[in-house]
This record gives structure tokens, sequence and C-alpha cells, in this order.
């Protein structure tokens, strides 16, 4: 029994100075863990203040976005009114471009002399000019 006693105390000594050699990093360890405590009470309020922001931003884009497309939709009949418009243009330039082909084939003897004195694009300028007002007198019949 005293063998046991002896090995009893060496290990309790042996544990009396492992605890004083970890007293100092125990409490280091115990103030980080205190600080750790102190950040994460404050976690829940500020991850509901961030999803506070984040609602109110997509909010917002959900609104502008809404804003958006009310004026496209008012804005739609302009849009429609200018293709059109583009279309009667293109139609327009087409026929023109068509007469001025016709009156150039209809005046092949008259070409060379044309062509001789670079004439062509103040002819085609005075076909385009007559053709314009030849169809502004027509609407105006109308």
């Amino acid at each position: 029994m005293d063998w046991l006693g002896i090995g009893v105390t060496v290990i309790g000594v042996a544990f009396l100075v492992l605890v004083i050699v970890l007293i100092k990093p125990l409490n280091k360890l115990a103030g980080v863990l205190g600080g750790l405590q102190k950040t994460t009470d404050n976690l829940p309020t500020q991850v509901d203040d961030m999803m506070s922001q984040a609602k109110d931003a997509l909010q917002t884009g959900n609104d502008t976005l809404s804003q958006i497309n009310t004026q496209i939709k008012e804005l739609s009949p302009i849009f429609h009114t200018i293709g059109d418009a583009g279309r009667a243009t293109n139609q327009l330039s087409t026929s023109i471009a068509d007469k001025v082909m016709n009156v150039k084939t209809d005046t092949a003897e008259g070409r060379s002399f044309i062509t001789k004195h670079d004439l062509e694009g103040l002819y085609g300028l005075g076909t385009l000019i007559y053709y314009i007002v030849q169809k502004r007198k027509s609407e105006e019949r109308i």
C-alpha cells in the first residue's frame, strides 16, 4: 500500500506542476473565448441589419424595374410609329431608286455625254427632285 500512496502522490504532484504550467495559456484561451462570446452575441443583430438592408435594396430594384416597364409601355407606340416611318422611308427610297434607274436606262443615247462630262450625280439629283415634286403634287390632289 505504501507504493500505491507514493505513486498517487507522484501523479498528483505531476498534475499540480502541469496545472501551474498551463495556468497562463488557459487564462489566455479564456480571454479569447470571452472575446468570441462578445462577437457572437452581436452577430444576430448584425445579420438582421444586413438582411433588412438587402431586402430594402431588392425592393428598390423591383420598384425601379416596375417604373421602367411602365415607361416602356408608354413609349411603345412611339417606337411603332418610328418603325412605320422607317418602313415608309425605305419604300420611298426604293421607288426613287427605281425611277432613277428607269431614267438612266431610258436615256441610253445620252449616256456617253453624261459620263463624258461627269454629270451622272447631277442628273440623279435632278431626277430625285423631280420625283419628289411630282409625289407632293399627287399627294396634294388626294
